[in-house]
C-alpha cells in the first residue's frame, strides 16, 4: 500500500488520469490525497469532482479556497469570477450530491502513523498541530451544520488578517479558513498578506513565505500543502512539501508518495476555458 498526496487539480481530470497511470495507481490498495481546489479554472471542473468523489474510502481531500467559493455561490452567497469554470457543477443534475459531499470534507488531515498533516495553504506559524486540528474543526462543523448559509454569507473577506485567540463569530471563522486555504505570506507575528500571490522574492516588506519563520509543529512532522503554483514546488524546507505546481496553468501535476517522499509529475497541456 502506497499513500500520493495530489496538488491543486482546478478541474483538470485528463493529467490526473495519467499521472495515475503513471504511478500504477492500485484503488484497491493505495490511498490519494488531494490537498484541495479540486476544480476551478480547469476545463473538467465537472467530471474532477464526480471522479473523487467516486474513488470513496481510500481518499482524503482538504477543502481550498476555490472549492469554498464554490460552496458558497452554490449557497447564493459571492459571484462567479472571470475565468471560473463552475458552471457546468452549479447547473448539474448531482449538483445537491456533489455539494453535500464537498463540504462533508474537511481543511486539515493528520495521519499519526504516516506523521504528515495536510492543509490547502499550509499551517501558520502561530499554530501547532493540535491547535491547527482544532481550528480547522470549528469550521468543519459549521460547514456540516444547518447554519452553514451563515457561514458563506460572511466568508469573504481579508479582515481580520491576525489570529487572536479571543475572536469569536464571523470574524473567527473567516480568519481559520483564511489561514488554511489562503495564506502565504506573513509577518513574524502570523498577520496575513493577502493581495501577494507571486514568488517569495515578491514579498512585500516585512513579509515572508509562511514556512520560513520558525514553526510551532514538530520538525519531524511533515506538512504537505498545495495553493502557491509560484513556488513550483520548492520551499526549501525538508519537512515542508509545496504540491501545486501549475496544471491548470500549462505547467506539471505533481504527487508525493508520503513513504519515501518521492515525486511523480506529468506535464499538463490543456486548454483551459474562459481564460
Amino acid at each position: 500500500m502506497a499513500t500520493y498526496v495530489i496538488g491543486d487539480l482546478q478541474g483538470c481530470l485528463t493529467p490526473l488520469m495519467q499521472l495515475l497511470e503513471h504511478i500504477q495507481y492500485r484503488a484497491e490498495q493505495d490511498q490519494l490525497w488531494f490537498a484541495g481546489d479540486l476544480i476551478n479554472r480547469g476545463p473538467e471542473s465537472l467530471e474532477t469532482l464526480r471522479f473523487i468523489k467516486s474513488l470513496g474510502h481510500n481518499t482524503k481531500v482538504v477543502l481550498g479556497n476555490h472549492d469554498l467559493h464554490l460552496l458558497a455561490v452554490s449557497y447564493g452567497h459571492g459571484k462567479l469570477k472571470r475565468g471560473d469554470t463552475l458552471a457546468e457543477i452549479l447547473t448539474a443534475g448531482d449538483r445537491d450530491d456533489l455539494m453535500d459531499w464537498l463540504r462533508q470534507q474537511p481543511l486539515c488531515h493528520y495521519d499519526e502513523q504516516l506523521n504528515t498533516v495536510m492543509t490547502h495553504a499550509g499551517i501558520p506559524p502561530c499554530w501547532d498541530l493540535k491547535k491547527t486540528q482544532t481550528l480547522a474543526k470549528e469550521v468543519e462543523d459549521k460547514l456540516r451544520s444547518d447554519t452553514v448559509d451563515d457561514f458563506f454569507a460572511t466568508m469573504y473577506g481579508n479582515k481580520p488578517n491576525q489570529w487572536d485567540d479571543k475572536l469569536t463569530g464571523t470574524d473567527r471563522l473567516r480568519t481559520i479558513t483564511n489561514y488554511l486555504t489562503r495564506m502565504r505570506f506573513c509577518d513574524e507575528n502570523s498577520k496575513l498578506d493577502l493581495e501577494s500571490k507571486e514568488g517569495i522574492s515578491t514579498a512585500s516588506k516585512g513579509y515572508a513565505a509562511w514556512f520560513n519563520y520558525p514553526t510551532k509543529v514538530p520538525s519531524d512532522c511533515h506538512i504537505v500543502f498545495g495553493h502557491w503554483a509560484a513556488l513550483e514546488g520548492k520551499t526549501q524546507q525538508e519537512h515542508v512539501h509545496a504540491l501545486d505546481t501549475g496544471c491548470v496553468w500549462g505547467g506539471s501535476l505533481t504527487a508525493l508518495r508520503l513513504e519515501d517522499r518521492q515525486r511523480f509529475s506529468t506535464p499538463c497541456t490543456i486548454n483551459r476555458k474562459n481564460s
